[in-house]
Parts: structure tokens; sequence; C-alpha cells
């Protein structure tokens, strides 16, 4: 499913962020503290379940800059990627919610495809991989858009991430409860990764 951003340049551009699950719209605060993510209160069981069949319905986007496709491919060295969460912290029950921030600190523009083949968010505890939005992921597509230099892009609506644990072999089947400690949350667009960001569930 796809997700609606929309890349200010000037007028709007479109960074197409792909929403796995139904979750109430936000606008993109800014990123916690990022870091290792320590253990859970207690060890996460090991069985895997799968993230909530999509639900949303794909929006319409604006066209890409005609001329993206003819400029230098963004790269880490130029463009910052940023795992964003609402809270550092989360009550029992609350969901976080988690946005993507790019922004070129390059001198000159650059293309980078924002579409839903190209992105993932990933939530770990440790070396613990918890969940992938792309774990039952359908019809990814790719979108490449111009980053002009200077430009700081942020996801419009956020990703809602029902503390359950993903899995490609069971998206139809009930899911472990992620229990109470710290997680990390990585997001990765256009080849580019981000930093770990840290929060806690209680």
């Amino acid at each position: 499913m796809l997700l609606l951003v929309v890349l200010v340049i000037g007028a709007a551009v479109a960074l197409a962020l792909w929403r796995p699950w139904e979750g109430s719209a936000a606008a993109a605060p800014s990123p916690s503290s990022s870091g290792t993510a320590a253990s859970p209160d207690a060890s996460p069981s090991a069985s895997a379940g799968a993230p909530a069949t999509p639900s949303g319905t794909p929006s319409a986007a604006a066209s890409p800059s005609p001329s993206a496709s003819t400029m230098p491919v963004c790269s880490s060295g130029d463009v910052t990627v940023s795992a964003v969460t609402d809270r550092d912290s989360y009550s029992a029950g609350a969901e976080p919610q988690l946005s993507i921030r790019m922004e070129n600190g390059g001198d000159t523009a650059c293309a980078i495809n924002v579409g839903t083949a190209a992105q993932s968010f990933t939530i770990s505890s440790g070396t613990d991989v918890w969940w992938r939005s792309t774990d039952c992921q359908t019809e990814p597509s790719d979108q490449i858009v111009q980053l002009d230099p200077g430009q700081t892009v942020s996801s419009v609506e956020p990703l809602v991430w029902d503390r359950t644990r993903s899995s490609v072999s069971t998206c139809d089947d009930d899911r472990p409860r992620a229990l109470a400690g710290y997680y990390n949350l990585v997001v990765s667009v256009g080849g580019i990764d981000s930093e770990p960001t840290q929060f806690r569930l209680r």
C-alpha cells in the first residue's frame, strides 16, 4: 500500500511511504535520541507472528520532478535519513507512530527513489528483529523524485506499529505482543539507512 508524503520543493513533490496498518494522522515530530537499544525487561518470544493486512487505500500522488531522472543519484554522503518516533516512551497499549525525515546537506540537487520498493522500517530489540514494514508488503513500486540542496522533507502521516512481531510466513495469523523494554527503529529510503532511534515500551 502507499502512504502519501509531501516533498516541499517550492511546490509540493510526493514522497510515497508504505503504511501497512491504519493509524491516525500526525505531523512528523522531532526524532528521539538515537543509540543502541537495550534488551527488553523480559526477553521477547522467539516465535514469529504477522503484521495486519494493509487496510489503507492508496492516495493519488503529485508527479515527480521531470528532471529527476537526469540528476545524480543521492548518496549517504549528501543526504541524511532520520528515523522519527512521536514519543520517546509509550505507556501500555499506546502504539508507536513512525515517520521518516530526509535532508539534502549537499551543494547540488540529486535524485532518489522514494517508492515503496525502496523504503523500509525495521524495529529491533538488541539483535532481535521484531518487525519489518516489508514483511507483508504488496505491490511495491518505484518513484524517483528530486531533492534540492538544503531541503528537508518529512512524512505527512506516520506508519503505526501495533506492538507485535512480524513474519513473511504468517501474514494472516495472530502475532506475539512485544514486551516492555527498549527498542530501536531504523528506516531506509533509496538505499540510504538512518541511524537507530531508541524508544521504550512500558
